[in-house]
């Protein structure tokens, strides 16, 4: 992009402006609507998450054996939520703001296999790749018990094929992790941010890790070459798959069950708030969805990004979403948070999301390292700084008059909203890792 384009772009986008300068920016959507009207831009409806969440229970058998640290929840991959009221202390005290309502913690930093948000979409689709391929061969049926896929027939199967995915760590983790289970044969092309304990973690497993030493966009790029070479290969991409999209969302109806097991409500007069950090956005726009599904226009879903890769924010506020990368605009792409490395949004949850995205925020590497330091002090929850970057949304909501006034949430209705912080990653991170995490933040 030239220098006047960039020119004529802050000029008619004052807030480009900002994210250039690197400050923590928030921007509530002018063009937020219903989810009746919203819901036409995404293509998907019910019937789709259903199709997922029967898909997910056929495997249940499956990931009970191969892993046998699901066998307790019979195979199904979830995690917990938990109040975090010492943390909302914290942040009250550091930000001199009083948060109105309870803030809670959705742990997917601890979901099992592989320890981040990405078990639910990147397992997914290897599922429902694998169950495609032994149906067309004739070897499974919907009504079969699918347990029998842990043995060597399936194994043999599965190793005629290949699977490719680009990532910054832990999408292909997730992806590694399960399709080595299955026994096919899998690359993944990870970025120079890409942390060296997930590549060590997926090579234990078998996979073969291909390094590259530019962003997320070039080991996408690569991945996807790799699998138009090879008529065995199937490419997971994490830009534009509704397949991954639609495994995140499952975890709207899951969280609804675990509110309803704990008495939370949400309604009108009780709002829930979650913060999503966003890298592509397949991930926060997938549960997102989700959550619009199960909870309607009472869940508002707001994405945090780093300040060096506010990727989401510049697409949609420019209305360019794809079209744009925050190269083009002089940012770097180097972040801390490298599961939101990423300098170019997806167009497709862009487009699709828009209109049921409250806000997007940003926050520097210093603010999530301090965070990170805040949440093991007072909490006892370790977490990955890309997991902290929503943290901070109860604080952002609170104090910005112009949209509480436009979406009538007076004091009354706040004093009984739910801020729900998703933890995205974090519960794999070797000691050592984590203990230069907590030095970094400077507690």
């Amino acid at each position: 992009m030239m220098t006047t384009n960039i020119d004529q772009l802050t000029e008619q986008y004052p807030l480009v402006k900002e994210l250039i300068e690197l400050k923590e920016i928030a921007w509530f959507n002018p063009s937020i609507t219903n989810l009746e009207e919203g819901l036409p831009y995404v293509g998907l409806g019910a019937e789709n998450i259903q199709d997922a969440s029967e898909r997910l229970k056929r495997f249940a058998p499956y990931l009970a054996k191969a892993f046998p640290e699901t066998a307790k929840t019979g195979g199904i991959i979830e995690s917990e939520v938990v109040s975090i009221s010492a943390m909302q202390d914290v942040i009250e005290r550091e930000y001199s703001t009083k948060i109105q309502g309870r803030l809670l913690l959705k742990k997917d930093s601890h979901l099992p296999i592989s320890g981040s948000i990405k078990a639910r979409g990147g397992i997914y689709e290897v599922l429902t790749h694998a169950e495609k391929l032994a149906m067309e061969a004739g070897l499974l049926t919907e009504s079969d018990d699918y347990s029998k896929l842990f043995n060597e027939e399936f194994r043999d199967f599965f190793k005629q094929f290949s699977v490719a995915v680009g990532s910054t760590g832990n999408l292909g983790m997730s992806i590694g992790i399960m399709s080595a289970k299955l026994g096919f044969s899998v690359s993944v092309h990870m970025s120079a941010d890409a942390r060296e304990w997930k590549k060590n973690k997926l090579r234990s497993h078998g996979v073969n890790v291909v390094e590259y030493e530019q962003d997320y966009g070039v080991a996408v790029a690569q991945g996807r070459k790799e699998a138009e070479n090879d008529p065995t290969c199937f490419f997971i991409d994490d830009e534009n798959s509704q397949t991954l999209f639609l495994g995140y969302s499952v975890a709207g109806e899951r969280l609804k069950k675990q509110f309803d097991e704990k008495g939370i409500l949400v309604d009108a007069q009780h709002p829930l708030f979650v913060y999503l950090p966003c890298g592509v956005g397949g991930g926060p726009g997938g549960v997102a969805f989700g959550l619009k599904m199960a909870f309607g226009d009472n869940v508002h879903c707001i994405f945090s990004e780093p300040t060096h890769s506010p990727c989401m924010v510049l697409g949609v506020h420019t209305g360019l979403h794809d079209e744009i990368s925050v190269q083009d605009i002089g940012i770097d792409n180097i972040t801390a948070a490298d599961g939101l490395a990423v300098g170019r949004a997806s167009g497709f949850v862009g487009r699709a999301m828009e209109r049921l995205l409250d806000g997007y925020f940003t926050v520097t590497d210093e603010r999530m390292y301090r965070l990170l330091g805040q949440l093991s002090e007072s909490e006892d929850i370790q977490l990955e700084p890309s997991a902290l970057a929503g943290m901070v949304g109860p604080v952002v909501v609170t104090n910005d008059g112009d949209y509480r006034k436009r979406m009538q949430f007076d004091d009354t209705i706040m004093s009984k909203a739910t801020h729900l912080v998703w933890a995205t990653g974090g519960g794999m991170v070797p000691e050592a890792e984590m203990s230069s995490y907590l030095e970094k933040s400077g507690l």
